[in-house]
């Protein structure tokens, strides 16, 4: 495909819709964190940054790309892990960080309305304030809504609860093309023809740049507490979660956690872990409206975990020791990332009863390669985040290790009948890994989209399936 070499002319005809130079950066101005996200695995430096305010700005934008064959990314706070906001093939990226309002909140049809760049925390923060609950809860609280959107982000409640898909009801977006759209809307359920709202979630940007977003909203849990259950191997620990979810009392959030990991967390935050009595532990929580309605459902699950071989069930009864174990499972990135040198991401999903055989998988795998591999995940849905670690390995040898672990691992996933990514998306880096595990008819529905969406391809180029 070929692009249009973005030059002065083109500058100057966005500064002029954009009308703020402070808005509009170019060549020197631009900073390098726009050349990659937060791995960091490849760097592309845009032409331009125009710093979006309004729906109709990027309206303009697009038609002006659109016409003239000028490829666009569109980019909110840079937190992903596969490249998705990186604009490798130069041209524009629109930063939509500065449209950042929660426009209404919806009391009666249990809605908030917001813009692209509100962050997750604010997000979660104003609705929390008002006796509201935002239920999808991704480790990176510092990423946007419309990043969430665009990947359909999950996170640790997604047991319970479900993933960013299941909570927005309505979106506007700007297409490729410049034309604006509104997609759903307010209404609890709608049969209306293709859900093209459906499609817009999870597509990385590709297919359009969402620019509002009708969000649904649940009353605020009173009351939550969180369980710490050491096992003596991770298989036992794994091989609870299907017994817990049979027993149809769901936990808000069920996560694996392994020793080497909590010890990497522990140094990262200096602090100590509450317990340290095992290799292996599961982390539940459960909340409710009542101190009883949870009691009732915990003293389930820990009879269940002891009688699966669980060597206790502790009761993180107090704020102090549930905040430490769960600021420690939510530094796990970042401590992992600060204890190397360099480092990629495999963010398989397979089904919950596969988990332990995934993790056993890595364990073996790291020995066999002598490459340092770290995991942990989400045991409630399947989804395992297993980090293949640089250290130590030459720069000319680290791809040719990297590329043989990860190829390894998602052939493993794929075995045990699981998919490329839980949570964080395709973008660019993981593009060869979802057609090997796709039929190509499938992928071959996937590009259909784009070309109706995108026939210039203009929009997020070299990102999920092209």
């Amino acid at each position: 495909m070929c692009y249009k070499t973005f030059d002065e002319t083109d500058y100057k005809k966005m500064l002029e819709m954009i009308g703020d130079p402070s808005r509009v950066l170019f060549k020197d101005e631009i900073s390098r964190d726009y050349g990659h996200d937060e791995l960091g695995g490849i760097f592309y430096m845009p032409d331009v940054v125009i710093k979006a305010t309004t729906a109709m700005e990027i309206s303009n934008i697009m038609k002006y790309s659109f016409e003239h064959r000028i490829p666009v990314t569109p980019r909110g706070s840079g937190t992903g892990l596969v490249g998705g906001a990186v604009p490798v093939k130069k041209g524009v990226v629109i930063d939509l960080s500065l449209m950042n309002r929660i426009l209404e909140l919806d009391e009666e049809n249990l809605t908030v309305t917001a813009e692209p760049g509100v962050l997750l925390m604010e997000l979660a923060q104003f609705v929390e304030e008002r006796d509201f609950f935002y239920p999808p809860d991704p480790g990176e609280k510092t990423a946007t809504i419309g990043g969430n959107i665009s990947t359909n982000a999950g996170g640790m409640r997604a047991v319970k609860y479900g993933v960013t898909r299941d909570y927005v009801q309505g979106l506007e977006i700007v297409l490729p093309n410049g034309t604006i759209i509104e997609l759903g809307g307010k209404v609890v359920k709608n049969s209306s023809g293709y859900d093209l709202k459906d499609l817009i979630i999870g597509s990385e940007g590709t297919l359009g740049i969402v620019t509002k977003a009708i969000l649904k909203l649940l009353p605020l849990p009173k009351k939550e507490i969180s369980l710490l259950v050491p096992y003596p191997s991770l298989e036992q620990a794994i091989r609870t979660v299907p017994v817990i979810i049979k027993s149809k009392v769901i936990p808000t959030a069920v996560e694996f956690l392994q020793k080497e990991a909590i010890e990497d967390a522990e140094n990262y935050l200096g602090s100590s872990f509450p317990d340290k009595s095992a290799d292996s532990y599961l982390l539940l929580k459960f909340d409710g409206n009542t101190k009883e309605d949870i009691e009732r459902d915990y003293d389930v699950v820990a009879r269940i975990c002891l009688e699966q071989g669980a060597l206790d069930v502790l009761i993180m009864d107090t704020n102090e020791r549930s905040d430490a174990v769960w600021k420690a499972r939510g530094a796990f990135l970042e401590a992992i990332k600060a204890s190397a040198t360099d480092m990629d991401e495999v963010d398989v999903v397979v089904p919950r009863s596969k988990v332990s055989d995934m993790v056993e998988f890595t364990h073996q795998l790291r020995n066999k390669q002598s490459i340092r591999i770290k995991s942990f995940g989400h045991a409630g849905d399947g989804n395992l985040h297993a980090y293949v670690l640089k250290d130590e390995i030459p720069d000319n040898e680290w791809e040719n290790y990297k590329n043989r672990a990860m190829d390894a691992m998602y052939k493993k996933a794929d075995e045990l009948n699981g998919q490329v990514s839980g949570e964080h998306g395709i973008g660019f880096i993981k593009k060869s890994y979802l057609q090997d595990s796709l039929d190509p008819n499938v992928i071959t529905l996937m590009r259909g989209i784009k070309t109706v969406f995108d026939p210039k391809n203009i929009l997020n180029p070299e990102k999920v399936v092209f």
